[in-house]
């Protein structure tokens, strides 16, 4: 669909203001239901701003179904892989292997750490479901609140997705903006691993202390004894179910590069099969098969036992598929509305400097939107011909200026992106803790490291 008819930038500015507001009052102060609520809105919002009645229902539904095409199979495949090793005793094997390598008094950072490795070249939304289980099972054995284990975690999750290739928002903006996807991954490395620590690990170690939430049930407790699958797995079975979905992603990755940089042919049919296998839907989908395999059947256990397990984990995320649905139902109402579009033309008119440009753009388009690809490489298109007019820079000055987009695109994480959706609905957090922590995080993330890249970009 088109974008709506031009409306004044105030106007819009208005729009948009009055919609986050609604929605919070909404959620927050009359306690309707979030995914009643994000409807409600998202429909206001896209008459208010020009979308015919004729075209409402579409706008509605194909926002949803945009973002639901992108996330409905991780978020069921990761249950599904997350239950797996839940009720096998996998997650306390893990989480048992974790505390002896660091130890108990560093369970968080033991986390965060596996996180941070985890989440390289997994998305966020896959990577963070797959690891709830250990972070529930570490949680259950060493008491205190829940965010006391699961902040330090997310916060890296937060890092790897907004900052390092292969995650698709500094992979898209490194292609617009011709940037080399080598360089990118250095100094996003070298500008991630502090964010990480001071942003994701500390602040979220800080933020745990003070926010006292309960571990739920949703991958299992005593109600699911029924369907243990023991006994537990050796530490091995779990590496390989965890290391498989990260080493098919990299051969697909692999295969990519190899084949634009014309090292081998992009058109051979074992470059399309790597690429199809690593497809973060199909890893994953490989893994549930590969778990079914090494936890289930290889162990005797039938497949009405399976099938239990499976409906166990499945059940409880439908409502955070259609909640998650419902974000980027709004994420899209607002994007097609304009509103990003014309607050980025005003910021650009200002002749404020590249860096500085490139990451207020991508902020800008982060709250306007939620999803932190679009705002990404919506960024890069916008701030790309300035970079091509200026001329001369470095292929580390062009990473730089990669950075600063995808640090804006992590900022202020709220209603409407979808990960904020999910991540409230696993940990079963209500809306104003979600933004006391889960978008205090977002922010600490991409402002320490947009802070690191103005550093860099100062002394290169």
């Amino acid at each position: 669909m088109q974008e709506t008819a031009s409306l004044p930038v105030g106007w819009l500015m208005a729009i948009a203001a009055v919609a986050i507001l609604s929605l919070l009052v909404l959620i927050i102060r009359v306690r309707l239901n979030p995914i009643l609520a994000l409807v409600l809105v998202s429909a206001a919002t896209a008459l208010a701003t020009g979308v015919p009645i004729a075209e409402l229902v579409p706008t509605l539904t194909e926002g949803m179904g945009r973002t639901l095409g992108s996330v409905v199979l991780l978020i069921g495949l990761g249950a599904i892989l997350g239950r797996m090793i839940e009720v096998s005793g996998g997650a306390q094997v893990l989480a048992d292997g974790l505390l002896r390598l660091f130890g108990e008094k560093r369970a968080p950072l033991a986390l965060s750490v596996a996180s941070l490795l985890f989440g390289f070249p997994i998305f966020l939304d896959a990577a963070f479901v797959v690891m709830l289980p250990i972070i529930f099972s570490v949680a259950r054995r060493l008491g205190g609140s829940l965010l006391l284990y699961a902040l330090p975690a997310t916060g890296a999750f937060l890092v790897m997705h907004a900052l390092l290739p292969p995650h698709p928002g500094p992979v898209g903006a490194t292609e617009i903006i011709g940037a080399d996807m080598g360089m990118v991954v250095v100094v996003g490395l070298l500008v991630g691993l502090p964010a990480w620590y001071l942003g994701g690990y500390r602040l979220g170690l800080w933020m745990g202390r003070r926010f006292d939430v309960e571990i739920p049930t949703i991958f299992g407790g005593a109600e699911a004894d029924e369907d243990r699958l023991g006994p537990p797995p050796h530490l091995s079975v779990l590496l390989f179910l965890l290391l498989l979905p990260l080493v098919l992603i990299f051969l697909n990755t692999g295969a990519t590069t190899l084949g634009v940089m014309g090292v081998v042919d992009a058109d051979a049919v074992w470059v399309h099969v790597l690429q199809a296998a690593g497809a973060t839907p199909a890893a994953l989908f490989i893994t549930v098969l590969m778990a079914l395999w090494l936890l289930g059947w290889r162990r005797r256990h039938d497949g009405d036992t399976l099938n239990r397990v499976i409906d166990g984990a499945l059940a409880p995320v439908c409502g955070i598929i259609i909640l998650t649905g419902a974000g980027g139902m709004f994420g899209a109402v607002l994007s097609r509305s304009g509103i990003g579009a014309a607050m980025t033309e005003s910021l650009d008119s200002l002749g404020i400097p590249l860096i500085l440009a490139a990451f207020l753009i991508a902020l800008v388009m982060r709250v306007a939107q939620g999803s932190a690809t679009v705002a990404a490489t919506t960024a890069a298109g916008f701030i790309a011909p300035a970079v091509l007019a200026a001329g001369g820079q470095s292929s580390f000055e062009l990473a730089l200026v990669v950075l600063a987009i995808a640090a804006g695109s992590i900022v202020l994480s709220h209603v409407n992106d979808s990960g904020f959706w999910l991540v409230r609905g696993f940990l079963r957090l209500d809306t104003a803790t979600m933004l006391k922590t889960w978008t205090v995080q977002s922010t600490a993330v991409g402002s320490i490291a947009f802070a690191l890249v103005v550093v860099l970009y100062l002394v290169a």
